[in-house]
């Protein structure tokens, strides 16, 4: 269904009953990641998935300002009021768990219990933001200069990546065509207004936060390893679950694994 938010069309999937859980996808990514755990999940909770600006099946403005993570995390409040719901779980992956987090952060009231698969607060320096946002502007502009399927090809391989070639051959097709759907306006954008070195830096906030927090990280992604330990010491309400025999993608490359345990934290 679609939603106007402030300007955006937003694709917006409620189903279910129950505790609200608001579903958060990764940079290329749409709401349909999460069609594979909607069996499970929503036996207990109301799913709320979307996709996110810049991907998908929503709007793709031209305008950079309505990326950036701030209005994102006002958008997804707006949604939550037009659908009535004044409290959610959140669940992000990557890009939608610094979303998330960015949620929880300037909504904490709005916040019941946090799950955050492979993400990140931001960069804790301005020498490491500036860096980073000078390469997200240099992938950015390849992006429209080259066209979507170059970019998906460069995405699809790199280090961040490297495990989920072991997937099957179907779900790695699959993981592709659903990439090939985007928008290289809305991705391009989406660098530019949500990337890791333009968005707040939340390191130091996020010691406030008090709801119950999980963080899900694959063994292979040692970078992403370091840096749930690094917040877990910051939370004192937070678990980290470390799965085996996998990387960035936790949801992708150890499904059954990654839906028990979200289960489990949701219903405890």
């Amino acid at each position: 269904m679609k939603y106007e938010i402030n300007g955006v069309s937003y694709e917006v999937n409620r189903i279910g009953k129950g505790v609200p859980l608001l579903l958060l996808h990764g940079f290329t990514g749409s709401k349909e990641a999460w069609t594979p755990f909607y069996e499970e999940w929503q036996k207990t909770n109301q799913l709320v998935s979307l996709d996110l600006i810049g991907h998908g099946e929503t709007s793709s403005p031209h305008e950079i300002t309505k990326y950036k993570m701030e209005s994102a995390v006002e958008d997804l409040c707006t949604l939550l009021d037009e659908l009535r719901i004044d409290r959610v779980n959140l669940l992000g992956y990557s890009m939608g768990g610094r979303l998330a987090l960015s949620f929880a952060v300037m909504f904490p009231e709005r916040v019941g219990k946090l799950i955050l698969e492979s993400a990140s607060p931001g960069l804790k320096t301005e020498q490491e933001r500036s860096l980073r946002k000078q390469q997200d502007e240099a992938l950015a502009e390849q992006i429209l200069d080259r066209g979507i399927s170059w970019f998906v090809h460069k995405w699809e391989n790199i280090e961040l990546f490297k495990s989920q070639k072991s997937l099957p051959v179907h779900i790695q097709e699959k993981i592709r065509e659903q990439r090939m759907k985007n928008n290289p306006m809305g991705l391009a954008n989406s660098l530019r207004g949500m990337g890791t070195g333009i968005q707040p830096s939340w390191w130091e906030q996020i010691s406030s936060l008090s709801m119950p927090a999980l963080f899900i990280t694959g063994e292979w992604d040692e970078k992403f390893v370091r840096i749930a330990e690094d917040m877990k010491k910051l939370m004192p309400h937070a678990v980290h679950e470390r799965i085996l025999g996998a990387g960035h993608a936790i949801h992708v490359e150890q499904r059954e694994i990654f839906g028990k345990i979200v289960s489990g934290f949701l219903n405890e």
